[in-house]
């Protein structure tokens, strides 16, 4: 069972939830159609109903959102109300679109769209990019096509292939993190375990992926630690008693990646059902992005430590936030560690408030 190596770093936000929701313009469903209602601001909070205005177009928020730009994609929280304003849409598309003409340079957000000059054709950007050409970034743009009066239909793959997570989003989880632990990383650390973040309700699917970001954000001080700190304790994790031994060295099995994988049993274990040689190459775990991913993914999904039960399984069955802390590093729990475990509570309440979900029930154990 990973263990806890680390104290976490709480990450202010900075601003109180007041002081950053935009002020909007209301307007009826009727002047929705023409009126542009107040300009979509990165930074800003916008709670369920929100209205605003981006690309030419109103959005409308379906829950809390923050860092999140207006999209079709995404997490889902927007809802497009269709073209606003002229039908220039301030002076680039034309037609039965009206976005921006895109321009070499200029940083756009996730979800942005706009007309490309040179061939006339529309495109959405499904990463925060600056400003890429979007024939030949391929990775940050994807087509757009829209019919009718202004109104627009597109149907471009969500950010992060369907992950309830956008891209933004885990941006403003982890602002400080290390560049080694990588969104796409994790997205592609998924297709090993399809049921994560997959199933249920789209609540319970959004408060796993909470969960799971929030104890390993914990373990790793916010994604910014691959290797176990306390370099001391490195000797300890071999197991003489298993047959397999040690091959890497007796230090080699230290905590790595966003699970803090540590002993060699568990390097053996999570290898084998990887299907990677991770006992002889425990290396590979803070060395390639989607691995350490994938082994944080296969003790979420498998291990049971102390909890007699799955992380996983925790969440999907209602057990609660605090099964999975139990799962993972049970010596916090019953009075054993209270900041520590409380740590990892408000960490997980931040990103259901990031997710727009609620926290459920049982968050401590």
């Amino acid at each position: 069972m990973p263990r806890k190596r680390l104290m976490a770093i709480v990450v202010a936000i900075g601003v109180t939830m007041a002081a950053a929701v935009a002020a909007l313009v209301p307007i009826t469903a009727s002047e929705a159609a023409t009126a542009c209602a107040a300009a979509y601001n990165n930074s800003s909070v916008y709670t369920g109903g929100a209205v605003v205005s981006y690309n030419g177009h109103n959005w409308t928020a379906k829950w809390w959102t923050q860092f999140e730009a207006p999209s079709t994609g995404g997490s889902g929280v927007w809802s497009d109300g269709g073209a606003c304003g002229s039908s220039t849409g301030g002076g680039g598309g034309t037609g039965s679109c009206n976005y921006p003409d895109w321009a070499a340079g200029q940083n756009y957000a996730t979800g942005a769209i706009v007309r490309y000059p040179n061939n006339g054709q529309y495109y959405q950007a499904t990463h925060d990019n600056p400003g890429y050409d979007p024939t030949i970034s391929t990775w940050f743009w994807s087509p757009f096509s829209c019919t009718g009066g202004g109104g627009g239909t597109t149907t471009p793959p969500p950010s992060g292939g369907g992950f309830v997570v956008s891209e933004a989003q885990f941006n403003s989880m982890f602002p400080g993190r290390n560049s080694f632990y990588t969104y796409q990383g994790l997205v592609t650390a998924m297709s090993k375990y399809p049921a994560f973040a997959t199933t249920g309700s789209d609540t319970v699917k959004r408060q796993e992926a909470a969960a799971f970001l929030a104890n390993v954000g914990h373990e790793t001080g916010g994604l910014v630690y691959i290797d176990e700190i306390n370099t001391a304790n490195y000797p300890h994790y071999c197991d003489t008693s298993q047959p397999y031994g040690c091959p890497a060295g007796v230090s080699a099995y230290h905590g790595r990646g966003p699970i803090q994988l540590s002993w060699n049993f568990n390097y053996y274990a999570a290898g084998n059902a990887l299907g990677v040689d991770l006992l002889n190459n425990p290396n590979l775990v803070s060395t390639n992005a989607a691995i350490s991913w994938e082994t944080g993914l296969w003790y979420w999904m498998t291990g049971t430590g102390n909890a007699g039960t799955t992380s996983h399984n925790a969440m999907v069955n209602g057990q609660g936030f605090g099964t999975t802390i139990r799962a993972i590093n049970s010596i916090e729990c019953n009075g054993g560690n209270t900041a520590e475990m409380q740590d990892r509570v408000n960490q997980y309440n931040r990103f259901v408030g990031i997710l727009g979900v609620s926290a459920g029930g049982n968050l401590t154990c």
